[in-house]
């Protein structure tokens, strides 16, 4: 894999985001990317805490008796390291996980795919597996983890690359003249 940047409009990408397949496959995974044991929930922006605050109640309706305590009790977010991020039930499931078939979704994404609100989710969440990372510029980079096998697999399958499965979230960062770059530099 090439460990190269490559330079988009201020915006440093890993070379791995265009080369490497990805698209994710639920039935599989069942959304290990929500659910994943850590200290640290989902990254979120100022303004995303603000979105969220305008439409939890909206979004309360989705959650489990255990979700709903755990936000009653220590609210949805928190600060760890000067970063704000989700609340997570015993370092586990994001406070927004609601199950559906044995698969975890988001909450939020519900609502929003129901019609009831216009935030879909935060950007981070939105834009994995791509993470990004602020020294002085945005980084762009792959965060490779083992539950998301199923999701290489099917990106062979499909011909999906990251920079393919992430295209509205990217879009949505940093608008459709950067990605239309990204694609250009990446020869597509």
């Amino acid at each position: 894999m090439n460990e190269q940047f490559l330079p988009v409009f201020g915006v440093l990408v890993r070379q791995e985001i265009a080369e490497t397949h990805f698209k994710c496959d639920l039935q599989k995974c069942k959304g290990a990317c929500c659910t994943f044991q850590s200290r640290y929930g989902a990254p979120l922006a100022n303004e995303e805490i603000k979105e969220i605050e305008k439409i939890l109640n909206i979004v309360k309706n989705y959650l489990s008796p255990a979700h709903l305590k755990e936000i009653e009790k220590n609210g949805f977010y928190e600060e760890k390291n000067n970063e704000f991020m989700t609340q997570s039930i015993n370092n586990h499931a994001c406070v927004f996980v609601c199950y559906e078939d044995g698969v975890a979704k988001c909450a939020i994404e519900k609502a929003y795919l129901d019609g009831k609100t216009n935030f879909k989710k935060p950007i981070s969440c939105h834009l994995f597996p791509i993470r990004r990372s602020d020294f002085g510029g945005d980084i762009l980079k792959y965060e490779k983890l083992d539950e998301c096998d199923p999701a290489l697999d099917k990106g062979l399958i499909t011909n999906t690359t990251i920079a393919d499965f992430c295209e509205e979230p990217l879009n949505k960062l940093y608008g459709k003249k950067w990605y239309s770059q990204l694609m250009e530099s990446i020869g597509r």
